[in-house]
């Protein structure tokens, strides 16, 4: 009889076990897709508690072998680097060598309102200071600047609004902490991610460089023009600094957010003020909703690169995804991936594409209803692409795939257009619109 029983429960381990696997052979296959379909290069990772389940890095479809790229390959992670500052600060508040309260002006005066900007609005974005990377059109992404030059152009723009009055994300909140956490350790940026962080945690692929180096294992940014990939330019990392410039991997950013939320690097009380949302905005954290879940972490973007990383703290899970060749949706990604983790339909999308006469599509143009369902659904052209939205919910693009027919892969759903007439197919159903 206990023969039988462990000869059950061996076959339920090993079942377990293949719908595992197949699971992740799955999430393999729509990267590969994407990837040997000229839409991605990048690395994701998937950590269950302290246990990495998925990793794997995608390369130049056809690149050469030697720099193919792989689970210890690094990438630029661009305003992830925020939630690092954001946990370096609160140490100092634990540390009572700072305090969320404290004001601006004791550190940098000649910022405009920098009497009323406290150090907790700088890291929920509620300062009301301009974003120097979007402020005007002399900042110059591959020059170096200093600290002093920096400041003083931050300090010259004057305030969008009153102190804690409302969010606005600005790279400036974070370029000025980084400044304020030099000025307390009277240590560079650089070396306090290495002690506080990365050390503490044996994050061996984070750190600060000025240039990438291919021998280093570090990955350039591509983008896909003229049907070939082609590399795109460097910037100075003294510009993102504390806001942006930290390069890492999709292992260590899931291990990090993995460590922010047991207790590795901060108390429970200061994780609680990260995630205490105002107007979206936590402390170096925002959040991602997939289905009823909830997931915690932050988004980035520099140069070619894209990046996100997410945690759910209920079931421990660790999402990031590290894009180096953007020339897909990253969010419709993270979706793919999620919806094969949870055994949740997800059809692979057709990538094929055609380039349909703008005149053509401007006919397509109008409300459309149907005797069938009480919804109205709006088509409109922008930018050479037929745009849908249907009242009460959010416009979504179309994918020409011939003259007349579109879809829209994420939802399933495909539009065949007619003179004065649309046919929608989702899920089976098939129902007629007309044109008003």
């Amino acid at each position: 009889m206990k023969k039988t029983v462990l000869l059950l429960v061996l076959s339920i381990a090993l079942t377990g076990f293949a719908q595992e696997s197949t699971r992740f052979r799955k999430i393999d296959s729509l990267l590969t897709y994407l990837n040997q379909n000229n839409r991605f290069m990048g690395q994701v990772s998937l950590r269950e508690g302290d246990n990495v389940v998925f990793s794997k890095a995608y390369g130049l479809p056809n690149g050469r072998k030697e720099l193919k790229p792989d689970g210890n390959s690094k990438y630029k992670i661009g305003s992830v680097t925020k939630t690092f500052t954001a946990v370096m600060i609160l140490q100092l508040v634990e540390e009572k060598r700072l305090q969320l309260n404290t004001k601006l002006s004791k550190y940098y005066p000649q910022i405009p309102n920098a009497d009323k900007i406290t150090i907790n609005d700088l890291l929920r974005h509620r300062s009301g200071i301009r974003d120097y990377v979007n402020a005007d059109s002399t900042v110059v992404m591959n020059a170096k600047v200093t600290k002093k030059e920096m400041l003083a152009r931050i300090a010259s723009y004057p305030s969008e609004f009153e102190p804690d009055s409302k969010a606005a994300y600005s790279n400036s909140n974070y370029y000025l902490l980084g400044c304020i956490l030099e000025d307390i350790t009277k240590t560079e940026y650089k070396t306090n991610l290495k002690n506080r962080i990365a050390n503490r945690l044996k994050l061996k692929n984070t750190y600060i460089v000025d240039k990438v180096e291919e021998q280093r294992g570090e990955v350039l940014s591509y983008v896909y023009k003229d049907d070939k990939w082609e590399v795109v330019p460097q910037w100075d990392m003294s510009l993102p600094f504390a806001a942006g410039a930290i390069t890492s991997n999709a292992n260590d950013l899931t291990a990090f957010l993995r460590a922010i939320f047991n207790g590795k690097l901060l108390k429970p009380e200061s994780v609680d003020l990260m995630t205490q949302l105002k107007e979206s905005y936590g402390i170096g954290l925002v959040t991602f909703p997939f289905g009823e879940r909830k997931f915690f972490g932050h988004t980035g973007g520099i140069e070619g690169y894209k990046s996100v990383v997410g945690y759910y703290p209920q079931e421990k899970l660790g999402l990031s995804l590290i894009v180096n060749g953007d020339n897909y949706n990253r969010n419709d990604i993270v979706i793919g991936i999620l919806s094969i983790y949870y055994k949740m339909p997800f059809p692979f999308p057709n990538l094929k594409t055609v380039k349909v006469d703008e005149t053509l599509l401007k006919s397509y143009e109008g409300i459309y209803t149907s005797k069938e369902i009480p919804l109205k659904i709006h088509i409109k052209v922008d930018k050479g692409q037929l745009i849908a939205q249907a009242v009460g919910q959010g416009a979504f693009p179309l994918n020409a795939i011939s003259d007349t027919q579109f879809v829209f892969d994420p939802a399933g759903l495909e539009m065949i257009f007619g003179t004065q007439t649309m046919l929608l197919k989702q899920g089976g159903m098939e129902i007629k619109f007309v044109k008003e």
